[in-house]
C-alpha cells in the first residue's frame, strides 16, 4: 500500500505559514480566528483542538465559542463585527442550531468557504493532497460518494469546473460502480462503507470520512482494502485532516493581509 501523507504536505506548508505570521505580527496585524460549535461531539472535539494547536504552532489567536440556539445569531454577529477577528468557521455538523447561521458569516470572513462563494478548506486540501503526490487527475475517472457541504459537493463544482471527467454518488446509490474509477474520494461519515471490491487494482482512494464509534474516530473505508499492496491509500491517521487545517489557516493568513 502506498500512504497519500497529508501530515508530510502540511508541514511544509505550516513553515512557510509560520514565517508569514510573524511577518504580520511586526507589522501590528494579528491574524485571529474564531470557531463556533453546538454540541460536545467528540469527532468536533478532536478537530477543534487540532487547530487550536496547530494556530498556537503558527501564532494565530484561536477562539472557541460554544453557541446553542437561542444565542447563535448573537454570538456570530459579534463576530462579524468584530475587526479583531480574522476569520470564522462554524465547526459541522450541528445538533440543534439551523444551517442558515451560516449566512451571518462576512464573505470576507469566510475562511472555510461554507457559503458557497469560495472553495471549502477540506476540497482544497483533498485536491493539494492528489496534486501534491503526483496523481494526474486530467486523465483520470474520479468518483466523489458523498454530497455533504463540507466535501462532496464543493469538491464536485471544483473539479466539474476544471472539465475533470468526475461523477458524484450519494452513500444510497449503487457504490459497486466505483471500481470503474481510478480516484475514489469518500466522505460518508459510514464506517467501513467502501469495501475492497469497490476499488480497481490499482486505484487510489481519499478516505475523508469521520465518524466515532465506540470512542474511536473511523473512516468510511474498509479495514480489508488497506491488506492490498496495489492501492493507494489515505492513512487512517494523518491524511485529509491535517492538509484540512493548513488550508483553513491559509485562507485566514491570506484574509489578514488584505
Amino acid at each position: 500500500m502506498k500512504e497519500l501523507n497529508g501530515r508530510e504536505l502540511a508541514g511544509y506548508v505550516k513553515e512557510r505559514q509560520a514565517r508569514q505570521v510573524r511577518q504580520l505580527r511586526a507589522k501590528k496585524i494579528f491574524p485571529k480566528l474564531a470557531i463556533f460549535y453546538d454540541n460536545d461531539s467528540p469527532v468536533i472535539a478532536k478537530y477543534m483542538s487540532l487547530k487550536q494547536r496547530y494556530g498556537e504552532d503558527i501564532r494565530v489567536d484561536v477562539e472557541v465559542i460554544k453557541i446553542s440556539k437561542d444565542d447563535a445569531r448573537e454570538k456570530l454577529q459579534a463576530a462579524a463585527d468584530d475587526t479583531d477577528v480574522t476569520g470564522i468557521i462554524v465547526q459541522l455538523p450541528l445538533a440543534e442550531c439551523e444551517m442558515d447561521i451560516l449566512d451571518l458569516i462576512p464573505l470576507n470572513k469566510d475562511v472555510d468557504g461554507l457559503r458557497g462563494e469560495s472553495d471549502t478548506a477540506t476540497a482544497m486540501a483533498i485536491h493539494w493532497l492528489l496534486t501534491g503526490y503526483g496523481i494526474d487527475l486530467e486523465h483520470k475517472k474520479l468518483a466523489i460518494v458523498g454530497r455533504g457541504k463540507l466535501v462532496g459537493a464543493p469538491l464536485y463544482k471544483m473539479w466539474t469546473d476544471s472539465k475533470y471527467d468526475v461523477s458524484l454518488f450519494h452513500r444510497g446509490d449503487d457504490l459497486d460502480k466505483l471500481v470503474d474509477y481510478d480516484v475514489i474520494v469518500t466522505a460518508t461519515g459510514v464506517p467501513g462503507l467502501i469495501a475492497s471490491r469497490m476499488i480497481k487494482y490499482g486505484g487510489v482512494v481519499v478516505d475523508a470520512g469521520t465518524a466515532s464509534e465506540g470512542g474511536v474516530i473511523k473512516g468510511d473505508l474498509d479495514d480489508a482494502a488497506r491488506e492490498r499492496d496495489d492501492l493507494t491509500l489515505t492513512p487512517k491517521i494523518g491524511g485529509v485532516g491535517p492538509l484540512t487545517v493548513a488550508m483553513l489557516f491559509e485562507n485566514v493568513i491570506r484574509t489578514a493581509n488584505k
